[in-house]
């Protein structure tokens, strides 16, 4: 069913209580979860290509088992049943649907996803589904990928045929995760697929991926039955200067435009803010780029916003008397990892730093108060929208013991301190609607490979057994309660 608003319910007594209705979840992608990439006609996305490439991800590690999740879906919905999760953000597999990226859907690959979603549905737990989490099919990149204007077209039509066949089963749909990460990741840094490393691609591909997320919404409205609610999940970034200085503070509109409001501009603005043209446009000719009509497709009405958070980003402008930094420099402290091709076309010369304090295995920033930045933030520039934590977690270094268990009391408190912030949020005026646990399984964590686990739940990669770790049990008994106790002040 679709998400209601949040009532209007307040704390009670000294626990922190989260609103009537609001929803417990928990997230997971295809191809780092679902393994089978040669069954039932799915051909090679652009991750398979990048992870069977030698160099690009950790030991050579590739999502070609994963943790077998097309196998065990059975197994692993009823471990969200005993984890008592009201909602699975899961995300389809266009390689899976629709093999080539363009023509009919390969009704073998949906059948994949409408026995999940029954299975999900016979348990009480409600499936969200997203259309893109950086699988494009390999013919399309052969084609040019999504710094093609064709591939957002494509995009449209890949979701009218998913739409069309779950459109009685899933009533939650998000078009894309992170798109920030395909564009500047995939055709910027080359650090994720498809391993490409020019920044006038990177900016088309933003744009085309803005495009395909309006062709998208355009599908989805016309298929799904009334009541239907669509999303974009979006990484934005909370911003900080490092200090107050003028030029910090240009260094940090630098990296908002680009890392922010390259996609809020248009999908909730109304189109592509003016500095980040001006900051880019050496590199790409806006006027031709955008075609008449383009904003106004990606700007299409939304029913909820989607934010993933992890840490707050901390940039600063270099010395005045320094030489430009490489490119490789300005990137070295992101925290989606180091290049020596930046990320941030047009802002190459802007300085990350590592914020101290207390850091995750991934060595990012815990820091509770950039998601209620974050959060309150997007609320007051969109009043009306209803917000979804779509991710939130973190990885450490987790160990199975001698006694069968894994006690990963670091997470556990990452998450204390972060639902805390979603709870101050909410009280703010914050339209939270729902909170999806970054990752139901340890699984493929990208060119990382199986070196990091975010999940809640240990996999034992070679027996694929599921361990639920002590946050598995933490996180169950808070969902159940909808309360968490508050975070202690530090002494």
């Amino acid at each position: 069913m679709p998400l209601p608003p949040r009532t209007t319910d307040r704390p009670a007594g000294a626990r922190l209580t989260f609103p009537t209705g609001f929803l417990w979840g928990a997230a997971t992608a295809a191809y780092q979860i679902e393994g089978a990439v040669r069954e039932d006609g799915r051909t090679p996305s652009i991750w398979d290509t990048f992870s069977h490439t030698p160099g690009r991800v950790h030991a050579g590690d590739t999502g070609d088992q994963a943790t077998d999740h097309y196998h065990r879906y059975r197994e692993d919905v009823a471990l969200m049943g005993d984890l008592g999760l009201q909602a699975y953000r899961f995300s389809i597999s266009w390689s899976r649907v629709q093999p080539t990226g363009r023509g009919p859907a390969v009704e073998r690959g949906l059948d994949f996803y409408r026995r999940l979603t029954d299975q999900l549905l016979e348990a009480g737990i409600q499936p969200v589904a997203t259309l893109y989490h950086w699988d494009l099919p390999q013919e399309l990149e052969d084609r040019g990928g999504w710094p093609e204007r064709d591939t957002a077209e494509r995009f449209g039509e890949y979701a009218a045929l998913a739409a069309e066949a779950l459109r009685d089963r899933v009533a939650v749909w998000t078009t894309l995760n992170e798109p920030w990460c395909s564009a500047f990741l995939g055709y910027g840094s080359g650090v994720h697929a498809p391993g490409r490393t020019d920044p006038r691609a990177a900016l088309r591909a933003a744009h085309h991926l803005n495009l395909g997320h309006g062709r998208a919404v355009a599908a989805l409205r016309s298929t799904l039955p009334a009541g239907s609610q669509v999303a974009v999940s979006l990484n934005l970034h909370q911003v900080r200067a490092l200090t107050q200085a003028p030029a910090d503070l240009d260094a940090a509109r630098r990296i908002d435009a680009v890392g922010n409001r390259i996609f809020t501009g248009p999908i909730l603005q109304g189109g592509y803010p003016a500095d980040l043209r001006t900051d880019t446009e050496h590199l790409v000719d806006w006027d031709a780029l955008v075609h008449p009509g383009d904003e106004q497709a990606i700007g299409a009405p939304l029913d909820l916003l989607g934010i993933n958070y992890y840490t707050p980003t901390l940039v600063s402008a270099p010395p005045a008397d320094a030489v430009a930094p490489t490119p490789a420099k300005a990137a070295e402290h992101d925290a989606h990892g180091a290049s020596e091709h930046s990320p941030w076309p047009g802002s190459e010369s802007v300085l990350f730093h590592q914020p101290p304090g207390d850091r995750t295995a991934m060595g990012w920033s815990i820091d509770s108060s950039g998601l209620f930045d974050l959060v309150t933030g997007v609320a007051r520039a969109n009043p009306g929208l209803g917000l979804l934590i779509t991710e939130n977690g973190a990885a450490f270094e987790d160990v199975l013991t001698a006694d069968g268990e894994v006690h990963d009391p670091e997470r556990i408190a990452y998450l204390h301190t972060h639902l805390a912030a979603v709870h101050q949020a909410i009280a703010a005026g914050a339209d939270v609607r729902g909170y999806f646990l970054w990752s139901l399984l340890d699984n493929f964590e990208w060119a990382y490979g199986y070196a990091k686990r975010f999940g809640a739940v240990y996999v034992d990669y070679p027996t694929q057994r599921r361990i639920p770790k002590a946050s598995a049990h933490w996180y169950a008994a808070t969902a159940r309660a909808n309360t968490i106790e508050p975070v202690p002040n530090p002494s």
